[in-house]
């Protein structure tokens, strides 16, 4: 018998609850969500949800994160940037291909969801935000030093491309025109690979034209 009191190969019962949860908020999403109810859906109560995951804004936050892991092309978005032998601007476009993937649109629909909820509760959903502000943009600037973009031009270019992500996507979620929003990032990549290239010689960020 385990730590979590479960046989050996037997799933943890956190782990099992996780994975319920995830189950859950991909089919009903969490804007109606309360401890009780999920706790009654997934065969368990409130308060043993309490016990694993200290909050409901905690074990969303960790459903969030196990979610996004169901969905390759979108984990592997942000693998495509550390391929430093292919052009900066494929990688930029095959990023985006990753994380506009079809199949990613329930992950992209919960996403921003729980983004809304966390604009709404200041304070309750902190570590969630503390990973948006700073997960992605982290990767690019790291992709964009690897380039030889110095600081500070790479972390003011990456958190840039973050942002242009953040909004494609919901332009995509909005329109349901995954062409027309692949066609405009092309012409955006093109161009912010460029002044990358331009950061690179001359160690500032170049401005949007």
């Amino acid at each position: 018998m385990g730590a979590d009191g479960v046989g050996a190969g037997a799933e943890p019962e956190r782990d099992r609850l996780l994975r319920l949860t995830v189950d859950y908020v991909l089919e009903h999403g969490v804007a109606d969500m309360t401890l009780r109810g999920l706790g009654r859906a997934i065969g368990t109560n409130n308060r043993m949800l309490l016990y694993y995951f200290g909050s409901k804004e905690q074990l969303i936050g960790q459903a969030l994160n196990v979610a996004s892991q169901r969905f390759p092309a979108f984990t592997a978005a942000m693998t495509a940037l550390d391929d430093s032998g292919t052009p900066l601007v494929e990688r930029l476009l095959a990023a985006w291909r990753g994380i506009a993937a079809p199949e990613n649109l329930p992950f992209l629909r919960l996403f921003f969801e729980i983004f809304g909820q966390a604009a709404h509760n200041p304070g309750r959903f902190d570590d969630f935000l503390a990973r948006v502000g700073h997960d992605w943009t982290n990767q690019v600037t790291g992709a964009l030093r690897a380039e030889g973009v110095p600081d500070p031009a790479a972390g003011a270019l990456a958190r840039e491309v973050v942002a242009l992500w953040r909004g494609l996507q919901f332009d995509l979620l909005s329109t349901g025109d995954a062409a027309a929003v692949a066609a405009s990032y092309a012409a955006t990549a093109q161009a912010f690979a460029r002044r990358c290239a331009a950061a690179s010689e001359n160690g500032v960020a170049q401005p949007a034209s």
